[in-house]
Order: C-alpha cells, then structure tokens, then sequence
C-alpha cells in the first residue's frame, strides 16, 4: 500500500524492518512478503529509474517462481509481466502474462489482474492485438477499466505551481538535498526555502514527500520534464 500511495521511503523502511532481502532463502511461509519486497522494487525503478533496483526485482521473482513452479502461482508470473513491461521487455513481458493467462483462466480469476490498474491495462491491450486468449482478455479489460472509473476524481488546483516551481517539484522528486536543489536552480537557499513554501500551500502539503506524491497525482512532473530543453 505504501508503493502504490507513492511512499517508498516508507515501503523500503518497511523492507528493511522485515530483515527482507532478494538473498534471503526462500519458504512458502515468507513468500507474499517476497512478493512485496518485489513489487517495492518494482516502485522504486517506476519512480527513481534505479535500474538495479529493477534487475533486483526481476530476479527474486524468477527464485520465487522457481520454488513455486508446482503451486503454479498466478501472481507472480503478473509481477514478473510487469516488471518486465517496466524495464521495456515488452515480449517477455507478454510471454509472461500468456504464461499468467493460461492458468487463471480455468480459474476465471479477475482481481489478480485487474488490481495492477494502468499498467496492466496497457499489457492487456498489447496481448489482444497478438490474439491471446480474446475473450478472457476483453473480460478482464472490463475489469481493469471499471476499477480507473471507481478511482476518487484528482482534485484540480486552485492556483498551479508558476514555471520556476515546477522546476522545484523536479528536483524535489529526486535524491538531491537543500543546497544541491539551490545551487542546481542558480537561487540562494533562502530563495528555494521560499519557492518550497509556496508548494507546499499551492499543494496542500507539508513534506517533501507528500508534495512528490501530489505531484504524481497530477501529472505535474511531466509538465516540468517537458519544459526542459
């Protein structure tokens, strides 16, 4: 829940008080924890494109299904297929999803599918141009569409971020401290302290954190990636 509301700091900390790791061995007993812990890291490239973080996760889910492969788990052959979309495996990624398709089907599950929202919607529509399996596939799009419509509405702003916040709202969205996002904006630390307040009110926020996640929400940081030159 943490990785989907766009805390991964939360989720990683998380991770980390679970003493998770892609090393660890693994049990039936841990393995929807090791599903979490991939799914994080699935987050975590989404969001910061740490490609190792991507590697990492791709390889703990093939352990995982490795050890899983007699208990045929469905969920996890959807992880593998979007991890693989995420990092621009589109035919491994379909491959994958045949793989999930082929053994839900019987099964007619739906939310394992539907749950993954836009990115599997996307797959979905990718594994019906190619003809796999048509009518399940057109069911489960259904799906998937129903769910988008149920989302709550994203609340317009009252008064948008000016150019230069926009800038803000980019490097807020990386690793960079105060000072670095000071010196990279050319502005004083007074200045970037003062742009970051403004944010945070036209926002409604009050961290850092919570201002990259409303951002996310409004598709603010791809107004600010294209004004780059």
């Amino acid at each position: 829940m943490l990785a989907a509301q766009g805390d991964l700091g939360q989720a990683l900390g998380w991770a980390r008080e679970r003493d998770l790791s892609v090393e660890d061995a693994l049990s039936y007993l841990r393995e929807f924890e090791h599903i979490t812990l991939a799914r994080v890291l699935l987050a975590r490239y989404t969001t910061e494109r740490a490609e190792q973080s991507v590697h990492d996760a791709a390889r703990l889910l093939e352990r995982l299904l490795s050890a899983a492969e007699e208990g045929k788990r469905t969920g996890i052959l959807v992880l593998q297929a979007l991890v693989h979309q995420a990092h621009g495996g589109i035919s491994d990624a379909l491959a994958q999803l045949e793989r999930a398709l082929t053994l839900a089907e019987p099964e007619g599950y739906v939310r394992v599918f539907a749950g993954e929202g836009p990115p599997m919607a996307s797959l979905l529509k990718a594994a019906a141009k190619q003809g796999i399996a048509r009518n399940y596939v057109r069911r489960l799009l259904a799906a998937v569409s129903g769910a988008e419509h149920n989302r709550p509405v994203k609340q317009a702003l009252i008064e948008p971020p000016s150019e230069r916040e926009l800038d803000m709202l980019r490097l807020l969205g990386t690793e960079l401290d105060g000072p670095a996002i000071a010196r990279e904006l050319m502005v004083s630390l007074n200045t970037m302290r003062t742009h970051t307040k403004n944010i945070y009110a036209k926002l409604t926020v009050t961290s850092r954190r919570a201002a990259v996640r409303r951002a996310q929400e409004l598709d603010l940081f791809s107004q600010a990636r294209s004004r780059q030159p």
